[in-house]
C-alpha cells in the first residue's frame, strides 16, 4: 500500500471513529489521533511535535484540549506512570497493562495477566463492582540490563 493510500485509509478510519463517538471530524483531531497511533505512549509535547508534521500551526494548548477530549470519549487512553507526565495511546478496547524500563523509560504493552494473581483479585472491594485492574510492571529492558552487566 502506498503512503498516500495508507494515509487516506487512516484518515477514513479515524473520521469514522470520531463520528461514531459523536465528535466532528477536524484537522486537529485527525492530526492528534494519527500522531498518537504512530507514537504510542507519547507525552503531549511529543504528540504535538508529531502532529505538526501534518498540521504545522497546531499549538500545544490545542493538542492538550484534543487529548483531553479524545480521552474522555474513549478514543484515547491516558496512562500516568509514576514520576512521568501523562502518556497517551490508541489501544483502548482491552484491559492491557504496561511494562516500564526503570533504566531508559521505555514503555511496552503487556496483555492482560492470566491465571490467579492476588493483585487482580482484591480482598475487599468496599462494595464496588471492579471493572478494570491497572497493573504496572517495572524493571529493566534487555538493552539496559545488557549495559548494566
Amino acid at each position: 500500500m502506498t503512503s498516500t493510500a495508507a494515509t487516506a485509509e487512516t484518515t477514513a478510519r479515524w473520521s469514522e471513529a470520531l463520528r461514531t463517538h459523536g465528535r466532528r471530524v477536524t484537522k486537529q483531531r485527525l492530526a492528534v489521533l494519527t500522531a498518537v497511533e504512530h507514537h504510542p505512549h507519547a507525552v503531549a509535547d511529543d504528540v504535538a511535535a508529531a502532529a505538526r508534521g501534518e498540521l504545522p500551526d497546531i499549538s500545544l494548548q490545542s493538542v492538550y484540549v484534543v487529548l483531553a477530549d479524545l480521552t474522555e470519549t474513549g478514543l484515547l487512553r491516558k496512562i500516568e506512570p509514576p514520576h512521568s507526565p501523562a502518556r497517551y495511546e490508541t489501544r483502548v478496547d482491552d484491559n492491557h497493562h504496561h511494562a516500564i524500563c526503570t533504566g531508559c523509560g521505555r514503555i511496552e504493552d503487556v496483555d492482560c495477566a492470566v491465571g490467579h494473581a492476588p493483585c487482580l483479585t482484591p480482598e475487599n472491594t468496599h462494595g464496588m463492582t471492579i471493572q478494570i485492574a491497572d497493573v504496572l510492571y517495572r524493571g529493566l529492558c534487555a538493552d539496559c540490563a545488557g549495559q548494566a552487566s
